[in-house]
């Protein structure tokens, strides 16, 4: 599928096909999704080693998706990302939710197969350092993505071709992140399980920096030596992050009867 032009000026590095949005959504937008999500029952949470999450969709089975609606808040996200920016062949139909504490991450993963080749993930409350890696093929079950409500051990990674070729994004809030082509079905993405975080060579820098709340965040941003240096390079996670991880699924299925 054919990208739109307008998208062009956000893609970010060298590799194909990474694309960072900064200021996706505004102050309010962001207020009223963490709302939502905050609001929902504990039983829609599910705790991990790493993290929590909650999946709102259906559930991801090999042959497909056993698909619940999704409500009406989330609704108005996915056909946002799917009307305005043109990557997916229809509106994201599977949303999962991580929260993360300021020392918690996610190792380095591939999405599965059940998905249309690219992801989208909309970062909320505090930055995070992303990276991605390059990796031998995956086998056909593959890893999960940023968030795969499954066991933690079903996350396989495994060792990088060239470390040389590696890349990092400083996600910031209200940003949103779209990766597709190599950058998909090539490159392994994760996050460190560490509260500092180097982000200076992050490729989407300059516009992560022009980001209108960067100036607001950076003395929270940044370890108190860096700064103190003048060298506002590292990455301190002093807040939870909260991670919407919406992917399209082609295969819907009504019930596991008929699989």
């Amino acid at each position: 599928m054919e990208m739109d032009e307008k998208l062009h000026g956000f893609v970010v590095g060298s590799v194909p096909t990474v694309i960072y949005i900064p200021e996706f959504i505004n102050d309010s937008e962001q207020t009223q999704l963490l709302n939502h999500i905050y609001q929902a029952p504990i039983s829609k949470w599910k705790t991990l080693k790493n993290r929590r999450l909650q999946n709102w969709g259906g559930v991801v089975h090999e042959k497909g998706l056993i698909s619940q609606d999704l409500p009406p808040w989330l609704t108005k996200i996915t056909q946002r990302i799917h009307e305005e920016l043109g990557i997916f062949p229809a509106a994201p139909n599977h949303v999962l939710i991580n929260e993360y504490q300021p020392d918690q991450g996610i190792m380095p993963h591939q999405d599965g197969p059940a998905y249309f080749p690219a992801a989208s993930i909309l970062s909320l409350k505090s930055p995070v350092v992303m990276n991605f890696t390059p990796h031998l093929k995956l086998s056909e079950c593959g890893g999960t993505a940023e968030s795969e409500a499954i066991p933690q051990n079903s996350e396989q990674s495994t060792v990088p071709l060239n470390s040389h070729n590696s890349f990092s994004l400083l996600l910031m809030p209200r940003s949103l992140l779209i990766f597709k082509d190599l950058a998909y079905s090539d490159y392994l993405h994760g996050i460190e399980d560490n509260a500092v975080q180097p982000f200076d060579g992050a490729v989407n820098l300059t516009e992560a920096v022009k980001d209108s709340g960067f100036n607001d965040l950076l003395p929270r941003l940044t370890c108190a030596e860096e700064s103190s240096s003048g060298d506002a390079k590292t990455l301190c996670r002093t807040a939870k992050r909260v991670s919407l991880t919406c992917r399209l699924v082609l295969k819907v299925r009504k019930n596991l009867i008929r699989i």
